[in-house]
């Protein structure tokens, strides 16, 4: 016969496994499947949250807190619980829209709301006052290389290609010296006509 543990075993078995890893983590209730029953788990969770041992941060998803003495707790960027998700999920995603603008420093708004393109599951989660939303996308567009091309190609869809101005896309083309010409060559393949004539400029800058 096998044993069942009870919630307080479960909150016991989850401390152990947390002590033995880095503070500042992302945790998730299916990170300890075979330590007892969905129910006795999210007791567990749940008593944990109440003790200040980990921090709800929305329905499912869980933060083992690190404490800076100056700062106090120090919480992951929206971004990182993405990245963190799409992970669990094993999704590919790429930042769009006005955040992509501002990961380039082409704005200096920081969007409350947070799109990404993904070949995962769509959904929204919300997080404090900010939220993520994973948009269902083709896998052309998740096909590029580059970190610094394809923000480029996100960003300028977003603003528009009657609507880049000369100073946006001299502030691109130094980016892109950052980035290896292959993947910018890679990359401008899979963008629209008037992205990929930006992305190629950039080339005879190198």
């Amino acid at each position: 016969m096998i044993a069942i543990k009870s919630s307080h075993s479960v909150e016991k078995s989850i401390i152990n496994k947390l002590k033995k890893g880095p503070k500042g983590k992302i945790i998730f209730p299916s990170h300890f499947p075979l330590i007892g029953t969905p129910t006795s788990t999210r007791q567990a969770f749940k008593r944990l949250c109440d003790k200040g041992i980990l921090i709800r941060l929305t329905h499912g998803i869980y933060l083992y807190p690190k404490v800076d003495e100056s700062f106090g707790i120090i919480y992951p960027t929206i971004e990182k619980i993405a990245q963190v998700i799409a992970k669990r999920d094993h999704a590919r995603i790429i930042p769009t829209g006005t955040y992509a603008l501002h990961k380039l420093g082409l704005s200096t708004q920081v969007p409350l709301n947070i799109v990404f393109l993904t070949d995962g599951a769509p959904r929204s989660i919300k997080i404090g006052k900010q939220s993520i939303k994973f948009k269902k996308t083709t896998p052309k567009n998740l096909a590029t290389k580059g970190k610094i091309s394809s923000l480029v190609i996100q960003a300028l869809r977003e603003i528009g290609k009657d609507n880049t101005t000369s100073a946006q896309i001299k502030k691109i083309t130094h980016l892109l010296q950052n980035e290896k010409m292959g993947m910018v060559e890679h990359d401008a393949r899979l963008a629209p006509v008037w992205i990929a004539k930006i992305l190629l400029g950039a080339l005879n800058e190198h």
